[in-house]
């Protein structure tokens, strides 16, 4: 009868139109110029200025920086999940759809349909007074008209495909009965429920310990290949970034301040804060070595400084670099751009991941003599 549920499962992951296909050389996300600001007592903060990126079928594009860079903000943007208070301008084009100002209707009838997001802390985005089952069979009837029991068949596939064990049982678990690991487990299996093309995973591995991240990583990965979809990695640490994303963007006081391959990005950083993260991060190559960290503190977004936000933290900032904040730059190599006019003095550095260091520690991992340190 028209109009009524349909007793049929939705369409199975091997039926998704883009798995086993070959990905097309056409995006099917674009962001441009994207900007967020919010309204402060102080003034206004600019916590995305000037975004742009582009991601295509299949593609893991990887979103680096630390807390407060607008990673997360930029990405709530296109899904119309910030506070109203937001001024947001730019373009977010999905498969040559505007999702900026446009009604919330056009927003909700594509989010988590065609865009999902994977949030950092599963146990504050799942509601604690209904089960884990029924809260991913709401996400899929929220767009399809199917029974309720079609819904559930659907969430145990879903809960089977992540790993849970005994996903018919589980299902009927509330989100405190699971552990951290499951509960993201969940969360991934409520992003893909619905087949999208493009999974936005927002520090998926937060507050997990490095074997569960490791497991959470490649759950990721196995549902990219399934699903056929694009994944947008949104985290703070390169560590999960190197395995998985194929080109990477790092952020730092709102903006991109590094493009390119994720090889390009740790073989050869461009930016001296790129350099920075590498260092700052364990390597089995320096077993014994002390972790470089990042001095300081990332600028104020409410009416910044001139010139290079990067600048009182950069051991290689000169006079002109106070001056004009620099657009991103082409390098010596192919698509890897950089906003920095030190770019090329950074690439003649052996190791760029000891650039942070003091004169001290330089000469305790033997990089340097000793008579070639001062003595302050």
């Amino acid at each position: 009868m028209t109009g009524q549920p349909q007793e049929v499962p939705l369409e199975r992951l091997d039926g998704h139109p883009a798995a086993g296909m070959t990905p097309t050389a056409e995006p099917l996300l674009v962001v441009e110029d994207l900007n967020v600001r919010f309204p402060t007592d102080d003034g206004e903060l600019q916590a995305v200025r000037g975004v742009s990126w582009e991601v295509k079928e299949r593609e893991v594009l990887g979103i680096v920086g630390e807390s407060g860079c607008g990673k997360s903000v930029s990405s709530m943007a296109l899904l119309g999940l910030l506070p109203a208070t937001a001024r947001i301008t730019g373009s977010a084009r999905f498969r040559g759809q505007e999702l900026i100002g446009v009604p919330d209707r056009t927003i909700r009838s594509l989010r988590g349909r065609k865009i999902s997001m994977i949030f950092q802390d599963p146990m504050t985005s799942m509601n604690p007074v209904y089960t884990v089952g029924g809260q991913l069979a709401e996400a899929v009837r929220a767009h399809y008209d199917i029974t309720n029991k079609a819904a559930r068949a659907r969430a145990i596939e879903m809960l089977d495909l992540v790993g849970i064990p005994q996903a018919k049982a589980r299902a009927r678990s509330y989100p405190h009965e699971f552990s951290g690991g499951m509960r993201q487990r969940a969360m991934i299996a409520m992003a893909i429920i619905n087949n999208p093309d493009v999974i936005i995973a927002d520090e998926p591995t937060t507050a997990l310990d490095v074997t569960v991240q490791a497991q959470i990583l490649e759950t990721l990965q196995e549902v990219k290949e399934e699903v056929g979809a694009a994944i947008i990695l949104i985290t703070h640490d390169l560590g999960v970034i190197a395995g998985m994303a194929d080109r990477v963007k790092v952020m730092y006081a709102g903006r991109i301040v590094e493009s390119g391959t994720a090889e390009q990005i740790f073989d050869t950083p461009r930016m001296p804060y790129a350099a920075g993260l590498l260092g700052s991060i364990p390597s089995i190559e320096q077993t014994g070595d002390v972790l470089t960290p990042i001095r300081g503190t990332p600028p104020g977004l409410v009416n910044p400084p001139p010139g290079c936000p990067f600048v009182p933290r950069c051991p290689l900032a000169i006079d002109e670099c106070e001056v004009h904040e620099p657009d991103l730059l082409e390098t010596d190599q192919p698509r890897h751009e950089a906003a920095c006019i030190r770019w090329e003095h950074l690439s003649t550095v052996e190791d760029p991941r000891l650039l942070f260091r003091t004169g001290d520690e330089l000469v305790d991992a033997g990089v340097v003599d000793p008579d070639l340190v001062g003595d302050s």
